[in-house]
């Protein structure tokens, strides 16, 4: 495999000779090396108490569009304007999800989650996006914070193989839940984060309608054009997040745009560990994944219930 160089590039607005900002402390790197050991495992089982039957979570692995879909379901939930402060006060993650708005029926609350699978999950909404453009997004991200140093090629191993972040690899997480105990039932609605772009007023319709929530169509509209990539960016440059120090946090969004940026071998080499769930997701594979069946992972066990 060859690392395409042009994957992650240096922020062209830094100003040439001016000293620049840690992208993040050392206490957030300990925290995050921390996070992937045992220890985290009580913290955890303390940060998903106080989840009522209420409740439905937005579940997703990191980087897979889950900025840009809480953006434009904060207003569409709130007819509120959407901004960094405003949705992560609203859409608490797991841990904070005391402090969330209730916004759901029978005052509950959309609670944000990036773990795998857990019990505590009643009722969820999974946002899936083709691992190759993860690989390429979560890279870019982690080489910004000063997480990962190495290459793509070695990020692939850990993405896939390893724990890049404390959620796992990518096949592990997105098995836990297409093969959890709700999925193929009513309590799971899977979505395709390159659906979401192609129809996101159908999309985000019905995913209104999962949360138990009837909004007119003028106010999905709005919320999808005021949350276009080009207002994310600039919602961004008035709300610099971390990752903003030396790149940009709200990128591209891009849909298959790993075709131009990953090499053959790279590929191959993804295909060869999460082909069977990019083809039980309907994501394109090379002929020889799909007829091998060798991958790491098993295939999706049950219906998807699509939106």
């Amino acid at each position: 495999m060859t690392e395409q160089s042009h994957v992650l590039q240096e922020n062209p607005s830094q100003e040439a000779g001016k000293p620049r900002k840690k992208p993040t402390s050392a206490w957030r790197k300990l925290r995050r090396k921390l996070s992937k050991t045992k220890l985290r495992i009580p913290h955890i089982w303390l940060r998903h108490r106080g989840i009522g039957a209420e409740d439905v979570f937005f579940a997703s692995y990191p980087r897979s569009g889950s900025t840009w879909s809480r953006f434009t379901l904060y207003e569409i939930l709130t007819g509120r304007e959407a901004s960094f402060h405003a949705v992560n006060a609203a859409f608490r993650g797991v841990g904070k999800q005391e402090f969330g708005l209730r916004v759901l029926p029978k005052n509950g609350r959309l609670i944000g989650t990036h773990e795998q699978y857990r019990k505590e999950y009643e009722r969820a909404l999974y946002l899936v996006r083709d691992a190759r453009d993860v690989a390429l997004s979560e890279f870019a991200y982690t080489r910004a914070l000063e997480f990962f140093r190495g290459d793509l090629d070695e990020f692939l191993k850990v993405f896939l193989c390893g724990k890049i972040s404390a959620f796992g690899p990518w096949p592990r997480h997105v098995s836990s839940w297409l093969n959890s105990p709700i999925a193929g039932t009513d309590n799971l609605l899977v979505v395709r984060f390159e659906d979401l772009r192609q129809d996101p007023m159908e999309g985000f319709k019905r995913i209104a309608e999962f949360y138990g929530v009837s909004v007119d169509q003028e106010r999905i509209r709005r919320a999808i054009a005021n949350n276009s990539l080009d207002k994310m960016k600039d919602k961004e440059r008035a709300e610099p997040q971390r990752a903003s120090v030396k790149d940009r946090f709200v990128r591209n969004g891009s849909v298959q745009g790993w075709r131009s940026k990953l090499s053959a071998a790279q590929v191959q080499f993804i295909e060869q560990h999460a082909g069977s769930l990019l083809r039980s997701l309907g994501y394109p594979v090379s002929a020889a994944v799909a007829e091998s069946g060798f991958e790491t992972y098993p295939p999706l066990g049950r219906p998807i219930r699509w939106t």
